[in-house]
């Protein structure tokens, strides 16, 4: 008789500790170590299911079990929802490496190029595809070329030597972020410089005077050697 009732006890004891270790598996807080860093409600067994505030509950899945976990930044291919209740990190779309928003890409998978928010898997017409950076460019529309600038040697536009002169052509769009993307053309060719120095001569001014003086310098040989003429007898 007694055997049975110790059977019927233990029972019942192992009935009333039920509750009690689940509730042992829950937490309120953040006491029940770094898993539950930043949680409200948290479990062993599924990890984090409310956080604080500021704070995204990000779910990872594992087969069939998933697991809850507060952070303050979603990870690479996820992104924040703030919500009234609780703040969730969603995953990005199939061809998103990075995003912003369900709708804004900020980085492509491989394959894709990356244009106005949209993973593609080739770049539109009117765009080049960008092989580094794995974005779709817009061609650019260039205007006229621009004047030829001064001739040019060491830094001087003055003096006998031959220099260069260039002229560019930019790209015709008005907006900044448009015209940073576009890539001006130049071209430059020789010219020659002949034209004095402030403080300086050339040599053919130099010899110019070379020539001057000795013209003069022989007039007047020519009336020191002149001789007076004897008078008739």
């Amino acid at each position: 008789m007694r055997a049975p009732l110790c059977l019927l006890l233990l029972v019942a004891h192992s009935v009333d500790m039920l509750p009690m270790n689940r509730r042992k598996k829950q937490a309120v807080g953040t006491g029940l170590g770094g898993n539950c860093t930043g949680c409200v409600i948290c479990s062993e067994e599924n990890g984090c299911s409310t956080c604080q505030q500021r704070l995204f509950l990000f779910i990872r899945r594992e087969g069939i079990r998933q697991y809850g976990k507060c952070v303050h930044d979603c990870p690479s291919g996820y992104f924040g929802v703030r919500g009234q209740e609780v703040n969730r990190c969603k995953k990005c779309g199939a061809t998103c490496e990075s995003c912003f928003s369900q709708d804004f890409c900020i980085q492509c998978k491989r394959r894709f190029y990356l244009y106005k928010g949209k993973c593609l898997p080739t770049c539109p017409p009117g765009t080049l595809a960008q092989q580094s950076t794995r974005e779709c460019q817009e061609e650019c529309d260039l205007g006229p070329w621009s004047s030829w600038s001064p001739c040019i040697h060491s830094r001087k536009t003055c003096g006998v030597a031959w220099g260069l002169e260039t002229r560019i052509r930019e790209s015709s769009r008005a907006g900044r972020e448009e015209t940073a993307t576009c890539q001006g053309l130049s071209e430059s060719r020789k010219c020659p410089i002949q034209r004095p120095c402030p403080g300086e001569s050339t040599n053919s001014q130099k010899k110019g005077r070379g020539d001057r003086r000795l013209r003069k310098d022989k007039k007047l040989d020519r009336r020191l050697d002149v001789r007076p003429r004897r008078p008739k007898a």
